[in-house]
């Protein structure tokens, strides 16, 4: 019978033990006089040993007394028991730590994804990492946000684009609505990806050089808005209102998939005409 509440540090201990005992020692290549075992996988001290801890604390652990394991100890027990990564998420989330995030970072479309937002068609839609560097777009995306195709493909961040390029600066009729929410995605981000060295330029660069980005960001919000509506102002095809959605791929949870759909008639016929040319 499921309690009707989740005990985390029985639901912790119980992840652990059943981890550990799925392990076969020889994939780990103990020696020959290890290998006879009363019960199936590998031993508390040996996990102890492959991450870095006391026996002891690992028994404590799976005897759920009352412990909360620090990042660096989830971290090394992740490792040792050669966890997924959805199992690691798991684990982190038990004992109620944020995980670290990965060293490699989205820089490119994920192949599948990409073909994703082309199939979306005709509704625009675009794939972005977390630092909002566009990585793939359709051509309704591309005819919608036509600023994209005159920048060298490092300068094709949404965020740059709207603060930076001259021609941009006037494409959102609320513009500070959206940059706060951008400035809100970013600094969640920022402090996910502290080693990531290109976001923390384009948030030096936008600090050095834009005001309203300055005072925004000094603000600290952190709620980003993953769904709303928005007016841009086309240079060919007038303002055009869209609905967007931001979806987050369960396999690739940096790369953001942003869809744009017609907010309301007179919106619909402008993107009908610009897919028309």
């Amino acid at each position: 019978m499921i309690p009707a509440t989740v005990d985390v540090t029985t639901e912790l201990a119980g992840f652990l033990r059943t981890r550990r005992e799925r392990l076969d020692p020889q994939d780990f290549g103990l020696p020959a006089r290890r290998q006879a075992r009363r019960t199936p996988g590998l031993r508390r001290e040996e996990v102890a040993e492959l991450a870095g801890i006391s026996t002891d604390y690992i028994v404590r652990l799976e005897q759920a007394r009352g412990l909360r394991p620090s990042a660096q100890v989830v971290e090394a027990l992740a490792g040792a028991l050669r966890l997924t990564p959805d199992e690691r998420a798991h684990l982190f989330a038990l004992a109620r730590q944020r995980p670290r995030s990965a060293d490699k970072l989205a820089t490119a479309a994920e192949p599948l994804l990409a073909q994703l937002v082309a199939d979306l068609s005709p509704l625009p839609a675009m794939l972005m990492n977390h630092r909002y560097d566009i990585l793939a777009r359709n051509s309704e995306m591309a005819k919608l946000l036509p600023h994209l195709d005159t920048l060298p493909p490092q300068q094709r961040n949404a965020m740059w684009l709207c603060l930076m390029h001259p021609r941009a600066r006037d494409f959102y009729v609320d513009r500070e609505r959206v940059v706060r929410e951008g400035i809100a995605h970013l600094r969640t981000a920022w402090a996910a990806h502290p080693q990531d060295q290109a976001l923390t330029g384009l948030i030096a660069q936008c600090l050095a050089h834009d005001q309203e980005f300055a005072r925004l960001w000094a603000e600290r919000d952190v709620k980003a808005s993953g769904r709303g509506r928005k007016t841009l102002r086309h240079p060919d095809a007038g303002e055009i209102t869209v609905h967007f959605e931001t979806l987050t791929p369960l396999q690739d949870p940096d790369q953001l998939l942003v869809i744009y759909r017609a907010a309301d008639d007179e919106s619909q016929s402008a993107l009908d005409r610009l897919h028309t040319r």
